[in-house]
């Protein structure tokens, strides 16, 4: 009998050094669809937002680009039926209110799709932070991921000022090439999103109200903790990674 469970201990001890104790996803997205496709989809997003404007029909290709992002972000963490269900059903209001402004500025204030996208946005930013915390290696999802949060970051805090500034349309000034009480909308609250993100600091845009001016420094210390959190999270993988392989080869 003694015989027999040492057998079986050592069978297990086996099976737990070949198999991982704790099964952990290599990819959050649906059907493979990985974070780096995602991130493509957000560059390509931003890189066209100042050139959109130019055309004649810019608002409907700006509803266009905002659509493939919003679908992008469903299908970049829909992995699990949960998380699926969840985008589906956040996502779903911020479609439909961004066409209905867009075909019948009447029939709905801007202020309900910014709203409903400022919800979306924090839940792709949530989960991509999950999968960040409990990637067990550094590899191209978990870099991808990363930057497609900074990104969203920036996307959440423009839906923010967009609020702001239709509430309340003096909230910002734009010193160049604009009317003092002209509302930010379209590329300036991408750009001044950005901007502050980085810390930057654009000087052509000031917030004058006191909710403008606490969202920019709301904005400009979580850009400057979240770079520091992804840079520690990076190197801790690192570190285990090369721990581990040294620990192999001894």
């Amino acid at each position: 009998m003694d015989e027999f469970a040492s057998r079986l201990q050592h069978h297990n001890a086996m099976m737990s050094a070949v198999t991982p104790p704790e099964k952990r996803p290599s990819h959050i997205g649906l059907r493979r669809y990985s974070a780096a496709e995602f991130l493509v989809t957000l560059i390509l997003f931003f890189v066209s937002a100042p050139f959109v404007e130019l055309f004649r029909n810019g608002l409907l290709l700006e509803s266009a680009l905002m659509t493939l992002v919003l679908v992008s972000g469903v299908l970049a963490v829909g992995k699990s039926r949960r998380s699926l269900v969840l985008a589906i059903v956040l996502v779903t209001p911020a479609l439909l209110a961004r066409w209905l402004y867009h075909l019948r500025t009447d029939v709905i204030p801007a202020e309900f799709y910014f709203a409903s996208g400022v919800l979306f946005l924090i839940f792709l930013i949530l989960r991509f932070l999950a999968f960040i915390l409990h990637a067990p290696r550094v590899n191209s999802e978990v870099l991808c991921a990363g930057i497609s949060t900074y990104l969203l970051l920036g996307l959440l805090w423009s839906f923010a000022y967009r609020i702001v500034s239709e509430i309340d349309p003096q909230a910002f000034v734009i010193t160049v090439n604009g009317m003092p009480n002209e509302p930010i909308v379209g590329f300036n609250a991408i750009y001044f999103s950005l901007t502050t993100l980085c810390t930057v600091g654009p000087g052509d845009i000031v917030p004058v109200t006191n909710i403008a001016r606490m969202l920019m420094a709301m904005e400009a210390i979580t850009g400057t903790l979240y770079i520091t959190v992804f840079i520690a999270r990076l190197v801790a993988l690192y570190t285990s990674q090369v721990s581990a392989a040294g620990a192999k080869e001894k």
